[in-house]
């Protein structure tokens, strides 16, 4: 169901200095983002060895971006194929399309914003790991 789209690394542009600071930009067609953002949500003071997520979607593409600490984000598709990606620096966003199953696991200090695709519609989400497994 997830198509020939996979899980990868999206580096967005940063402009600054060590001196002044950076400023990094996320903007649709430019930088390698791949959908117009229609949604912005972040979480923060998740404990650490706490995991979020454990779902997947139908429909919503997802862009997230550590914005400070380090999250691990495994992401399996309905194949059981599974990727491993760590996120610790904030010009560097993981790009997770349709029907791909996702856990993150924060450090003490994390910040994920997440760039969504669509806005909150609690009908795309797969909450069940066998449900999921299930929608080969």
């Amino acid at each position: 169901m997830e198509g020939l789209r996979k899980p990868y690394l999206i580096h967005f542009n940063s402009f600054g200095d060590s001196q002044e600071g950076y400023l990094t930009v996320a903007q649709p067609q430019k930088n390698g983002m791949p959908f117009e953002i229609k949604r912005v949500f972040w979480s923060y003071y998740t404990p650490q060895m706490i995991t979020r997520g454990r779902h997947a979607h139908y429909k919503l593409e997802l862009v997230l971006v550590a914005v400070t600490g380090k999250i691990i984000v495994t992401n399996e598709n309905t194949k059981g194929e599974t990727t491993i990606h760590i996120l610790d620096d904030p010009s560097v966003g993981l790009y997770i399309p349709p029907m791909f199953w996702h856990v993150m696991q924060f450090s003490h200090n994390a910040v994920l914003m997440c760039l969504a695709s669509t806005p909150y519609d609690e009908n795309d989400y797969v909450m069940d790991y066998q449900q999921f497994i299930e929608l080969k």
